[in-house]
């Protein structure tokens, strides 16, 4: 499964990547805001910083709604680095939208999927990848796993080339499940990937060892 970090910061994102499990970034208009990043061309520039820091896909995301918008916007991220991944709503247009960029080779993400059905129309369209927002299925106490599963079943039944970018993962379990339940790519904040990291039993052993270490050698 790929990691990608869900965030437009920079130092974090630099954190991510010194892990050395890094395989990609997601942004959204939200998390621009988020780190005072405001303007088109302000917007432009944060999105080359990213990619010089991070080998892998890089998401970027188009704020029109109708066709001509999204193309425009669409191609003009595109140009900006191979590593972009023009994020696209999954609306009728943004559907469009997607079937034109896949048929010129510009890879896409389709976000805001919530069903099945919505992730078949943005696989038969060509996407790159489909972003099923778990964590926001959660909130309304809906399966957000149940979602990625029934996705992986249609998509591997029909060999759909399409990933499946595991969105709105809030924590380390959800991580976890994704990886069960076989998302190609999850996509979540730095604290949630650090989780991983931490067990309380590799610190036991881990102070023992320092521990007997320093009485051999005292």
């Amino acid at each position: 499964m790929k990691f990608f970090i869900d965030t437009a910061n920079l130092d974090q994102i630099k954190e991510a990547q010194d892990l050395g499990i890094l395989d990609g970034v997601t942004t959204n208009p939200s998390l621009m805001a988020k780190e005072g990043i405001t303007g088109d061309q302000s917007i432009i520039d944060h999105y080359k910083k990213i990619c010089d820091i991070v080998d892998g896909d890089v998401s970027a995301e188009v704020i029109s709604t109708d066709f001509e918008g999204m193309i425009k916007e669409g191609e003009a991220l595109a140009a900006l680095n191979d590593q972009i991944v023009v994020k696209v709503p999954m609306i009728k247009e943004g559907i469009k939208a997607i079937k034109y960029f896949s048929d010129k080779g510009i890879k896409t993400n389709c976000t805001l999927v919530f069903s099945v059905g919505q992730a078949i129309l943005a696989a038969k369209a060509g996407a790159t990848y489909v972003s099923p927002f778990i964590g926001r299925l959660d909130d309304i106490s809906t399966d957000g796993l149940n979602l990625i599963e029934e996705i992986r079943l249609v998509y591997d039944n029909y060999m759909f080339d399409t990933e499946i970018l595991a969105a709105s993962v809030r924590h380390t379990m959800h991580i976890v499940d994704c990886a069960k339940v076989g998302a190609d790519v999850m996509t979540g904040p730095l604290s949630s990937i650090e989780g991983l990291l931490k067990h309380p039993l590799t610190d036991i052993g881990l102070e023992k060892f320092l521990a007997d270490h320093n009485k051999s050698n005292s």
